[in-house]
């Protein structure tokens, strides 16, 4: 079991301790934070682009292929009603030096990143309090 610790550290800022980093979060102006961090679901859209980052990456390291050039741009489309996103599109933009044999196959990988993953099959969420 993995263990994070939050922390609710004034105005609208929230941080996440673990594995000894820290992640601060902020809420937009707009929302009545300073915008001095990324908003919550900002990062969890990051996490999407960077882990599919991570396993092209891998792919290409693993194949000693150049991955400098390598781009993912991260869209995102709203549900206005639910205020939700209805797709996310990860378009990998691979050099014009980039081996047409391995095209396809940058596409599968990134489809395998764990936190797609994880939306697509969601664990059970068991929300509680205790005191301290």
């Amino acid at each position: 079991m993995k263990t994070l610790t939050i922390t609710l550290d004034g105005g609208k800022k929230v941080s996440a301790h673990f594995q000894g980093h820290t992640v601060l979060t902020d809420q937009p102006v707009g929302a009545g934070g300073e915008n001095s961090a990324p908003a919550p679901f900002d990062l969890f859209l990051a996490s999407l682009g960077t882990c599919a980052g991570i396993y092209v990456k891998s792919f290409c390291d693993q194949r000693n292929l150049p991955s400098d050039n390598i781009r993912i741009i991260q869209t995102v489309e709203y549900d206005p009603d639910k205020r939700l996103p209805s797709k996310i599109g990860i378009n990998i933009q691979l050099p014009p030096d980039f081996p047409e044999k391995y095209r396809d196959a940058v596409v599968n990988v990134a489809q395998l990143c764990a936190v797609k993953r994880a939306i697509a099959d969601p664990p059970v969420f068991d929300v509680f309090s205790s005191v301290i």
